[in-house]
């Protein structure tokens, strides 16, 4: 019999104001610590020249894959919303601290759910 989860455990992701190469650089550190609907393969691609793109991905945080987590080279800033529920985003943010120097531009709190605007840098 299956326990009813205490909290939501996953967290979405946008990134946005980057290239693609930086944003397949966080996606690839993520998924190195936490199972996401973004594969391997799942490579990260304009789809305009003019408009900006924005890439979305979805990590469970309840534990880490085992894998290598660690510091982040990043080629430049990459903007960062994040939302989800209030363990999960307490959780993803340590996460995030160990793998990039991370500047907080806003949070949001509600009921159930908190969001954060954050500059991802390399550490």
């Amino acid at each position: 019999m299956e326990s009813e989860r205490a909290h939501p455990e996953s967290v979405s992701v946008e990134l946005s104001g980057c290239s693609k190469e930086d944003a397949r650089t966080v996606f690839d550190a993520l998924c190195a610590c936490y199972s996401s609907d973004r594969c391997t393969d799942d490579v990260p691609r304009n789809f305009h020249e003019v408009r900006p793109t924005v890439w979305l991905g979805t990590f469970d945080v309840t534990e880490t894959t085992g894998s290598e987590c660690g510091p982040t080279r990043l080629g430049a800033s990459v903007t960062a919303d994040v939302q989800g529920g209030y363990w999960a985003i307490d959780r993803f943010r340590t996460t995030l601290d160990s793998l990039f120097t991370v500047q907080d531009l806003a949070t949001a709190s509600g009921d159930q759910e908190r969001e954060l605007h954050v500059r991802l840098e390399s550490r």
